[in-house]
């Protein structure tokens, strides 16, 4: 490995301006070569405050770059297979934010174009499963070290009720499920390492901005159940609590933990309590580098994209759930 990928961005979004391009920047197989936008300003303003040495006034420039190698997509939800689409037919290979789609319907869509471009490497930005804590967690698992995994309960919420905030904009797939509940489906799948067989939900829409503002659903798999909530419109909390028949193990912030302070999960078995400590580092980073290391050496990248058609699915079953007000088979 004596090279770098190199990389263009899809938007000047928040996320890939504050989080994801600096952590990209800092890692070993990636380098980020260029920005585009719909606007040359706002993309040379971009380039210059992240030291980006191309900017684009427009995405389809910035594919027609010969030397771009992938795309990162930070846009909005809904032009994500649309411009998955598009880059792939430019010969690129993209890591895309999540969710993958709108909805499954989509996902099918994206699915059969893919089937055109077997050289190229798709990938869903669920970053939070590159933190080390979750290899432990699934080592812990595997090994029986708490006995027979049975209940996952994971929360995400936080408070927003902005409604020029794009994830209250329901046209452009905003609601608390596309944005923060799709990590906790993700999750149980993640560690049951198995698709659910139905689901049960509940939903809460805001009155006024028609945005899904809390859900609470329970997945149930062949051999346990997980439970979660996610919500736009509670006090910022995230946890998640993993239960078997010999114990469980609580993780402290299991999406988002802090890339400049060590994080711990706790280990409970029987009367006893062990805390694992992991040191700093940044989950973007690894995401970054490891999908660029598949791409460089010709390798599979660490989610297959169908991981993430299997996670849109569920959130389809979980919407149908809730306005059936029944259990829904996925």
């Amino acid at each position: 490995m004596n090279r770098k990928l190199s990389w263009g961005v899809l938007s000047t979004a928040k996320i890939g301006m504050e989080k994801v391009i600096p952590a990209m920047q800092a890692g070993k197989y990636a380098r980020i070569d260029a920005i585009a936008s719909r606007d040359t300003t706002r993309a040379q303003t971009a380039a210059k405050r992240l030291d980006i040495p191309k900017a684009y006034g427009s995405y389809e420039a910035l594919l027609e770059d010969s030397e771009i190698e992938a795309v990162y997509i930070p846009l909005p939800n809904h032009l994500h297979v649309e411009w998955i689409i598009k880059s792939m037919e430019a010969g690129k290979h993209v890591l895309c934010e999540k969710p993958i789609g709108l909805n499954f319907e989509q996902a099918v869509y994206l699915d059969k174009k893919i089937e055109g471009f077997p050289e190229l490497n798709i990938m869903e930005a669920f970053m939070y499963r590159f933190h080390p804590q979750w290899k432990t967690v699934k080592k812990l698992i595997r090994e029986g070290g708490i006995g027979e995994l049975r209940n996952i309960h994971s929360h995400f919420s936080y408070y927003n009720v902005d409604p020029d905030n794009i994830r209250n904009r329901p046209e452009v797939g905003g609601g608390g499920l596309l944005d923060i509940g799709c990590y906790c489906i993700s999750l149980a799948r993640f560690l049951f390492e198995k698709e659910p067989i139905r689901v049960c939900a509940s939903i809460e829409y805001d009155p006024r901005m028609k945005t899904d503002r809390l859900v609470s659903a329970v997945l149930e798999f062949e051999n346990g159940t997980a439970t979660f909530t996610c919500s736009t419109q509670l006090a910022d909390r995230k946890f998640a609590d993993i239960a078997g028949t010999g114990g469980r193990i609580e993780v402290e912030n299991p999406f988002v933990p802090p890339s400049d302070k060590k994080t711990k999960i706790i280990r409970h078995a029987g009367s006893e309590s062990r805390e694992i400590y992991f040191e700093p580092c940044n989950q973007y980073t690894l995401q970054g580098d490891l999908f660029s290391e598949a791409v460089i050496t010709g390798s599979d990248v660490p989610t297959p994209i169908h991981d993430a058609f299997a996670n849109m699915k569920v959130i389809d079953k979980t919407l149908k759930s809730a306005k059936s007000k029944k259990w829904v088979k996925i």
